[in-house]
């Protein structure tokens, strides 16, 4: 098993974050430090496009271990996020052994229910002992699948081990590193969350989110970003169907960068509010006859 990245303090953490360009705040940072400490699972949750599936990603990189992701949906099943038999080879193999007149012999048939025809999928994967490394699984929006589901994680939450039928028990040599996120469209249910260790990921504030701009988009002028941020901010505080998120916003000073704009100017903020805004009600109410005297109080606020 190869050696990890570790790391003494909550410090160390919050830098290591930084230098792959995601800024933590200390509540985070510590939520991630106990996390490798104590490995135990993450639950994160938030309102989308605030960063939580970012935090596995990034998390993956300074571990130097590999993503391994599942992403949840409903109607998800053991064929799709545990594992499934190789339909096609094990036909193949039952046919090559009746030419070869073995198909009668019942430890030849057992052969096809063996490690050679397994399917991997995501959760298992992230148990499985030929891991080089324990790897960062990523169980994105948990709350899209169904509750028949979620009970099933409780297994491999508590033990990291798998049980297949026809082979018997998988189980980790070290445990991966558990990043669950959920959007709360369902609440998680209780016994899940006692296995996790929580933090809610909120909105940031203006300045926090100027240096998550400038961090992912160095080339962006000060003023602009300055700029994006507090129109972007009003718009949180507005009755909107969905307030864009932090990917909204990276979406969005990417468009004006891409505009050659220096500077929030009614025309190209109204041309491009699609990449920030997803519902064409919320389009129409934030492009309505007051979009330009929005801008023009973010711009007098950066001159007064």
């Amino acid at each position: 098993m190869q050696e990890l990245p570790t790391f003494a303090t909550v410090e160390d953490v919050q830098r290591a974050l930084y230098a792959l360009d995601y800024i933590a705040d200390r509540p985070l940072a510590t939520a991630i430090f106990l996390a490798l400490k104590r490995r135990k699972p993450l639950l994160l949750e938030g309102e989308p496009g605030v960063g939580k599936t970012e935090v596995a990603k990034v998390l993956a990189g300074i571990l130097q271990t590999n993503l391994i992701r599942l992403q949840c949906y409903e109607g998800i099943d053991v064929s799709t996020a545990v594992y499934e038999w190789n339909y096609t080879r094990q036909m193949l193999h039952i046919r090559l052994m009746e030419a070869s007149g073995a198909a009668q012999h019942q430890e030849e048939l057992k052969e096809i229910f063996g490690p050679d025809f397994l399917i991997q999928r995501p959760l298992l994967q992230a148990i499985d002992p030929a891991n080089a490394k324990p790897p960062v699984l990523l169980i994105d929006e948990l709350d899209r699948s169904d509750e028949e589901f979620e009970a099933y994680l409780l297994e491999l939450l508590s033990d990291f081990q798998i049980t297949i039928p026809e082979i018997g028990t998988i189980q980790a040599k070290e445990p991966p590193f558990v990043i669950i996120t959920s959007n709360r469209t369902r609440e998680i249910h209780d016994a899940l969350r006692r296995r996790c260790l929580y933090y809610w990921i909120d909105y940031p504030t203006i300045e926090k989110e100027f240096s998550i701009l400038l961090a992912r988009q160095p080339q962006a002028p000060e003023q602009l970003a300055r700029q994006v941020c507090a129109f972007v901010s009003e718009l949180r505080s507005m009755d909107l169907y969905k307030a864009p998120g932090v990917a909204e916003t990276l979406d969005w000073i990417s468009s004006l960068l891409a505009l050659d704009q220096l500077e929030l100017v009614e025309g190209p903020v109204r041309d491009t509010l699609g990449a920030l805004l997803k519902y064409q009600d919320d389009v129409l109410k934030v492009g309505g006859s007051d979009l330009g005297k929005l801008i023009q109080k973010i711009k007098g606020a950066f001159r007064s």
